[in-house]
């Protein structure tokens, strides 16, 4: 899939889903921005290894949940490349625990870092989008999203927020040549998943009909088909990238 001359704004992206999809993108041909919320040093190294495909890249530090640090990275994103072709939302965190024990303080880190994010990211790209009648954005949610998981409520409810989003908003933007889609993982191996209990592991695997986890990359090469041109009637829709876990 050739993306040459295409700038890309990926969220999250210094570690784990996000550096394979930002990785990928450049390999395709095109220049990205890497957002990151703290970790510099490991967004450095992805700028670094994009630098070295041949690509211009970009590390940009921002809190995506909060609107008025998202407009200046949007600003400076345009600042240095000119343009913002592709959006990937992909910044997302877990508090994990039990309805009854959940604080709201992890309630509410949950739903701004996963979806207020999603908001603030699509809105600031939006008018420049509109504006050279052009986009794809890819939102990243979760199989979670759909059927729920014990001990996920704030994750889920983010995740389901999502999927809504993104049919709205891909129903809004179509008429001007902007396709909106969101991809759902299953089970794919990251810093994320490495801390459940392995009885839990073995749990979603005997679930998934082709008896392995995903990994980062399975997730990159569904973004990389949403954002080619391959998919430029693809819009409103939620793949699943989960092995089979959720068939529906």
């Amino acid at each position: 899939m050739d993306l040459r001359g295409q700038v890309a704004l990926v969220t999250g992206a210094s570690r784990g889903l996000g550096r394979a999809i930002a990785l990928a993108l450049a390999r395709a041909g095109a220049d990205v921005a890497v957002n990151y919320a703290r970790s510099a040093t490991l967004a450095q190294e992805v700028a670094g290894g994009i630098a070295g495909l041949g690509r211009k890249a970009v590390p940009i530090g921002a809190d995506v949940a909060d609107f008025a640090q998202v407009e200046k990275m949007c600003d400076q994103v345009i600042k240095e490349f000119g343009k913002i072709d592709i959006l990937v939302n992909n910044a997302g965190i877990t508090r994990d625990t039990l309805l009854l024990r959940m604080k709201e303080e992890d309630w509410d880190a949950v739903i701004d870092t996963n979806l207020k994010s999603i908001y603030n990211c699509t809105k600031a790209v939006a008018r420049p989008m509109l504006k050279q009648r052009s986009g794809r954005i890819v939102n990243i949610t979760s199989v979670v999203g759909i059927m729920g998981n014990a001990g996920q409520a704030n994750y889920a409810a983010a995740k389901a927020g999502i999927i809504g989003f993104t049919r709205s908003v891909a129903r809004e933007l179509g008429s001007r040549g902007i396709t909106v889609n969101a991809i759902a993982p299953g089970f794919i191996t990251s810093e994320m998943t490495e801390g459940l209990a392995e009885e839990v592991k073995r749990s979603y695997l005997a679930q998934i009909p082709l008896e392995r986890f995903g990994s980062p990359e399975d997730v990159a090469g569904a973004v990389l088909f949403l954002v080619s041109p391959e998919a430029s009637y693809i819009t409103g829709q939620t793949i699943h990238v989960d092995g089979g876990l959720l068939m529906c």
